[in-house]
């Protein structure tokens, strides 16, 4: 950091400029002279970093000083450089302007030189010892931040490899998983675009997209000769299918360390993703907005995703027979809001969904 090492003293009487010369030029600092307050701007504009304190009068021309520190204050100056306020025309009025605009001290004139040294000394002192605390505490912000950018990356990578298991051991792509990702969160900004009453903070939409990585994670815990049939399960073989929103929740819980949002929004997904609006879904049988509405958007994204691609058990369908067929409700009730917003994104599904299904041709 450079070293603030000047003195900016305006006055428009040069007298008053040449005694407090007197006092600080034998000393460590340089001086610089304005004798308005528009050449006094000028000045802090270029020696923004250099200088240390500001001597400024009261009455001037062209600019006054409660002016000038208005500018201090606009540029983001005040709280850098320390200003002493110099009047012999003071009210009670213009101290308190001074004061609320950020002036550090007020001296009426005449003043006595060592008077004047010993305050100025104090306050420079003070400013730079302030400075440098939050000059430090901002080094140690960013160095935090980056500690917790590293561990969020970490963690997300550690999400996406075991969300991956599940797909590795069902024989899909491993695009599912991204894909569920980015169509949450379209659907997340279509919702918060469309029920300004429910609206999802960014923050809250990246932990939502994150959390629904591990949707399926249960799977991990069904037995190939179900999870990789490539026929319809039998009755006793989809009960034990649906049970994977347990086991998840079960897997969630042992690694939890915390309660905090993500963990929260992670079970949820994990365990509501197959409950339905009607109450005919799984493993709890809830319904309505009973289920959290990030679970219902995981769920409908899940399903289209499912749809629109190969599995093991069945073929692709079309765009627009999935649109009919979640519509119509083959594949469970879903709530009029969530099927108006999932219009509402289409284009913005379809688009995405046409990208990747390109990819995979390729």
């Amino acid at each position: 950091m450079e070293e603030r090492d000047t003195l900016l003293i305006v006055d428009d009487v040069l007298i008053n400029r040449e005694l407090l010369k007197d006092i600080f030029e034998k000393g460590k600092y340089k001086i610089l002279e304005a004798s308005n307050g528009e050449e006094a701007i000028k000045l802090l504009e270029i020696n923004k970093d250099k200088i240390a304190l500001v001597f400024l009068d009261l009455v001037m021309p062209k600019k006054n000083g409660l002016e000038v520190m208005h500018y201090m204050s606009l540029n983001n100056m005040i709280n850098i450089i320390p200003v002493i306020m110099i009047t012999g025309e003071a009210t009670v009025e213009s101290d308190v302007k001074a004061y609320e605009l950020g002036a550090a001290d007020i001296i009426y004139k005449p003043f006595e030189p060592a008077v004047v040294t010993r305050r100025a000394k104090n306050i420079i002192e003070l400013y730079q010892h302030r400075n440098s605390i939050e000059n430090e505490l901002k080094i140690r912000t960013q160095e935090l931040f980056e500690s917790r950018r590293q561990i969020e990356q970490n963690n997300i990578f550690l999400i996406n490899a075991l969300s991956s298991v599940v797909e590795f051991r069902s024989l899909e792509s491993g695009e599912h998983i991204q894909r569920v990702k980015k169509f949450t969160e379209i659907m997340l900004r279509h919702w918060r675009a469309l029920y300004g009453e429910e609206t999802f903070t960014d923050e809250q939409i990246e932990l939502i997209v994150d959390a629904s990585a591990l949707h399926d994670v249960g799977k991990i815990a069904i037995p190939d000769n179900i999870l990789l049939k490539p026929g319809k399960l039998t009755d006793e073989e989809y009960e034990e299918m649906k049970k994977h929103t347990i086991y998840g929740c079960k897997m969630l819980e042992k690694f939890k360390q915390e309660e905090n949002d993500f963990y929260h929004y992670c079970y949820d997904i994990c365990r509501y993703h197959h409950e339905r609006y009607d109450g005919r879904g799984y493993p709890d049988g809830i319904k309505g907005d009973n289920i959290p509405i990030w679970a219902q958007i995981v769920s409908i994204v899940d399903v289209y995703d499912a749809l629109v691609n190969k599995r093991v058990y069945k073929t692709s369908y079309t765009i627009d027979e999935t649109y009919n067929m979640i519509h119509n409700g083959e594949c469970g009730i879903f709530s009029p809001k969530l099927l108006k917003c999932f219009d509402y994104a289409k284009d913005y599904l379809v688009a995405n969904t046409t990208k990747e299904q390109e990819e995979e041709e390729e």
